[in-house]
């Protein structure tokens, strides 16, 4: 499997998670995987102004760790993202008091 793929692979698994533990049913998030590909919604989310709804939602319910931008900075995933994306990701996080690097 494709580092792409597998990056792919864990958006969807938020979106389990999510729904599972937090009742928060994405269902435009995952259209978006699934319609865009992993990577690209990735890319389009973090580059949203303010973030997103989501990131709001998993916030409230004390979840960011389901959230994509701390996906985006996982260490295996360096790699997809330009240093630009991941600082974006590392500030929205660091902001709202998820503890990053």
């Amino acid at each position: 499997m494709t580092l792409e793929k597998r990056f792919e692979q864990e958006m969807i698994n938020i979106y389990t998670t999510a729904k599972k533990e937090c009742g928060y049913n994405a269902s435009r998030f995952l259209q978006l995987v699934s319609t865009k590909g992993g990577l690209a919604a990735a890319k389009q989310l973090i580059g949203k102004t303010g973030g997103t709804e989501g990131f709001a939602t998993l916030w409230q319910h004390n979840r960011l760790d389901l959230s994509v931008e701390a996906h985006v900075l996982k260490p295996e995933y360096t790699e997809l993202f330009s240093d630009e994306e991941r600082k974006l990701c590392r500030d929205r996080l660091k902001e709202f008091g998820y503890p990053v690097d």
